[in-house]
Order: structure tokens, then sequence, then C-alpha cells
């Protein structure tokens, strides 16, 4: 009984703590929002204005920039610096209706970024060389580039890398600190075919020559200029080599070989112009038993 009695007092004087507990944090929860509720509301405000009115900064000044003819990738990065910049004020206000001091706030950012440094070098070199694409504009969106042994079209430009792709539908991301720096093939929006087929000794070149720059002319993604070059490339062993070199469009690459291709052979057909194949005289000779 007496033991019930002084169980059922501990209980008691435990329940009244966290009742006492819960008190306080009301309490203080209730004297912060009368405190702070207008800072809040007011700091919540100035953020979404802010989020509203750094994206709007971000698109005019990308508009304004490629409306005065500056590269889409150069326009896109300003529009991204003013976001930041707008973005950046937009939160010292807010930090500001708190009456909050930010400088230890700023020293203790830079702290911690100093220190970060050392552990992301590989992410901040990314970003250091795509800085350097932006500005020095070795390429630009719509250029074809090699790099490294790796072809495509520059479909966007970013901080950390660079995006390309290809013909068959792929996707290449690249981090940009293996761009900058290396050997760089830019041939722009187009791409070269250098190819070559071979016609009979017995044959005239003139008219094969004729055929081949004739459907190069004709062919509607074959570019103008710089003009295709068409001529004798070697006289080979059992052919005279006729080769040729165009420019096309990058992601129609292998489509429009393969098209020029089927119409050297058919045109070769109707002209009869003989493609010959490697041939090889043996002689057989007895020894005088």
């Amino acid at each position: 009984m007496i033991l019930a009695w002084l169980n059922s007092g501990v209980l008691e004087k435990t329940m009244s703590d966290e009742l006492s507990t819960l008190q306080n944090l009301y309490q203080v929860a209730a004297e912060f929002l009368v405190t702070y509720s207008f800072q809040i509301i007011g700091a919540l405000i100035i953020l979404l204005v802010g989020l509203k009115l750094a994206s709007w900064a971000s698109g005019f000044t990308s508009r304004l920039c490629e409306k005065h003819g500056l590269d889409i990738t150069l326009s896109r990065f300003i529009g991204n610096v003013s976001k930041i910049v707008v973005l950046t004020f937009v939160v010292i206000i807010a930090i500001g209706k708190f009456g909050i001091s930010i400088a230890p706030f700023i020293a203790a950012v830079s702290a911690l970024a100093f220190g970060a440094s050392f552990a992301i070098q590989g992410p901040l070199s990314n970003y250091g060389a795509g800085l350097s694409i932006i500005l020095s504009r070795p390429f630009v969106v719509g250029n074809t580039i090699t790099i490294s042994g790796v072809s495509g079209v520059v479909e966007e430009i970013r901080l950390a890398a660079t995006i390309l792709s290809t013909e068959d539908g792929e996707e290449i991301l690249i981090p940009n600190k293996h761009i900058v720096g290396e050997i760089l093939k830019n041939s722009f929006a187009n791409k070269i075919i250098e190819a070559a087929v071979g016609i009979s000794y017995g044959d005239d070149p003139a008219p094969a020559i004729s055929a081949i720059k004739t459907i190069l002319a004709d062919h509607p993604h074959v570019c103008d200029d710089p003009a295709p070059q068409v001529g004798i490339a070697e006289f080979a062993d059992s052919a005279i080599t006729i080769a040729y070199r165009c420019w096309v469009p990058t992601k129609e690459y292998f489509q429009i070989r393969y098209q020029i291709n089927g119409a050297i052979h058919q045109a070769f057909q109707e002209k009869g112009i003989t493609i010959p194949f490697p041939q090889r005289d043996i002689h057989l000779i007895k020894e005088n038993q």
C-alpha cells in the first residue's frame, strides 16, 4: 500500500515536471512569435518578392544580351550572375529584418569556404575552366568540336561541364577541366566528309570527276562555302583513285555520306565507269625434271 502510494507520488511529480516544461516551451514560442512575428512575415515577403525579382532580372539580362548580339552562352552566364547578385542582396535584407549583424555570418561562411576549397579542388577547377571557356569563347553552342577523340555538337556550356550531342542521339558530358589546355578542333556547325573511289585505268577520269561534282552540287545539305573539292588523289595498283571532300551538317553526317556514296555508284553505272577490284596475275613456271 505504502509502495503504491510512493509510486503514485513519483508519477504525479514526473507529469507535473513535463507539463511545466511544455508550458515553458509554449511561453517561449509565444513570446518569440509576438516579438518577431512581423519580422518573420516581412522576411518571408522579402524572400518571395526577391525570388521573383531575381528570376525576372536573370531573364531580362539574358534577353538584353542576346538582343545586342552576345553569344547565347555568355548571355546565360551574365543572366545567372545577375540572379545570384539579386538573391544575395535579398538574403542580406531578410536577415537584417531580425536585427542580426551579418558580419560574423560572412566571416563564418568565408572560413567554411576556405576550408572546403581544399576538399573540392576538382569541382572548383571545372568551374574555373568553365568560366574561362565562357569568357574566351573558343566555341559556342551549335559548333562541332573534337576534344580528346570525342566529337559532337555543342548543346550547352555550363560552368562545370560542356554537353555535346551526336548524330546517334547520344549526349556526352565533358568536365570543363578536360577541355581547357587540351588540343581542340572546332569545325563550327559542320563536319567534313573525306572519301575516295577508284576507277579503272581504262576509263577517262574526267567524266567520273564531273559526275561527283554534280552530285555534291545538287545535294541540298552539302555546303557551298567552303566549296566541295574533287580530284585525282593517287594512281594505285589497280585503279585511279578519285577523292572528294565536302562539308555537311554534323548531325546528318553519316546519312549524307551514305547518300553521296549511293549516288556515285549509280552515276558510275549509268555512265559505264568501272569500279575495279584488285587483280593479280599468277604465272606458273614448270621446272624441267
